[in-house]
């Protein structure tokens, strides 16, 4: 159902282009017309067997009826506290993730935003935490970031498809990664998956405001991930929507996915929980203080057991557009 008021605000956006432009006014059309992926199941929080099904089968699923109205408020006023912290130090909308594109982590000191009150209460939501133990099919993993991202209205461009995770090719180019098979016989897209990413929805995400598209199936595919101008046009389309707000979309981060244009009138933002598999790590950067660590539940503790600094240092938040 349909909020009654936009969570997320409006304010921001069309610094390169009108939104009455011609050009802005035809792929609006051209969206509101065809924009969707066909068929798109959206489950209930108890729909758990189904959820992992889904995400084995396609590589996302879409669960609704998650967060309550008291917590998508809350949810969506963290966001925009930090969304007005991080535009503020950017007048040209240039983003850090393309032009009117942001990721929340990559535009915290901490690469998180697990240092706020809004991502530590999503560790808190019991039907998440069921979902995550059925699809890795144990409790024994961990949280690997509270991230997410949000883009403008004036986001024009769709984002090039893309995957989060690859193997280990060099502490140049991949120094967030971590398997290697060095026979090279098996990738990481062999394998169950190595980590799972749960996107919030603190408001309606609609064919106009920049729904994520996800190409189903491509966890495990080794096929050459197309370029945008190699990308046929029903991917551009394959978008997760409509989705209303306090739903949650689970991703494998394997499979191909990337950002399409907002051409609406406010911000989209999709905050998340981004958790390792039990037999999965890579290099992480401490996000929570102690005493905030202290806070949590005792299952919240559990997840972030490797995200919280030492209680004899100090932890170091703040607004950059490029993440250390």
């Amino acid at each position: 159902m349909a909020r009654d008021k936009p969570s997320i605000i409006t304010s921001l956006g069309w610094n390169d282009l009108p939104s009455d432009d011609p050009k802005v006014v035809q792929l609006r059309q051209h969206l509101a017309a065809n924009s969707g992926i066909r068929g798109q199941e959206i489950l209930q929080p108890k729909d758990i067997a189904r959820a992992v099904e889904l995400i084995r089968r396609d590589g996302f699923v879409v669960i609704e009826n998650i967060l309550n109205d008291e917590q998508i408020d809350f949810l969506a006023a963290g966001c925009n506290d930090v969304i007005h912290e991080v535009t503020s130090l950017d007048d040209s909308s240039q983003g850090n993730r393309g032009s009117h594109r942001y990721s929340f982590g990559g535009s915290s000191m901490t690469r998180s935003q697990l240092h706020r009150p809004e991502w530590q209460m999503l560790l808190e939501i019991p039907e998440v935490i069921q979902l995550v133990n059925a699809i890795f099919g144990s409790p024994d993993y961990i949280l690997r970031a509270a991230s997410g991202d949000f883009c403008l209205p004036g986001a024009v461009d769709y984002q090039p498809l893309h995957s989060d995770v690859g193997d280990w090719v060099d502490s140049i180019k991949s120094p967030f990664s971590s398997f290697l098979d060095p026979r090279g016989l098996v990738s990481l897209r062999d394998l169950p998956p190595p980590y799972i990413c749960v996107n919030f929805l603190p408001q309606d995400v609609t064919r106009l405001n920049g729904a994520t598209r996800q190409i189903p199936g491509t966890q495990n595919s080794r096929a050459k991930i197309p370029s945008l101008q190699e990308e046929p046009e029903w991917m551009r389309l394959s978008t997760v929507c409509p989705a209303p707000a306090g739903a949650i979309m689970i991703r494998d981060v394997r499979a191909w996915h990337g950002g399409t244009p907002n051409v609406s009138d406010g911000v989209r933002a999709i905050p998340n929980l981004e958790f390792y598999a039990p037999w999965f790590r890579e290099p992480m950067v401490p996000s929570i203080s102690y005493q905030d660590y202290k806070k949590l539940s005792e299952r919240a503790q559990q997840l972030t057991r490797f995200s919280v600094i030492d209680s004899s240092e100090e932890l170091v938040t703040g607004a950059t557009l490029r993440a250390p």
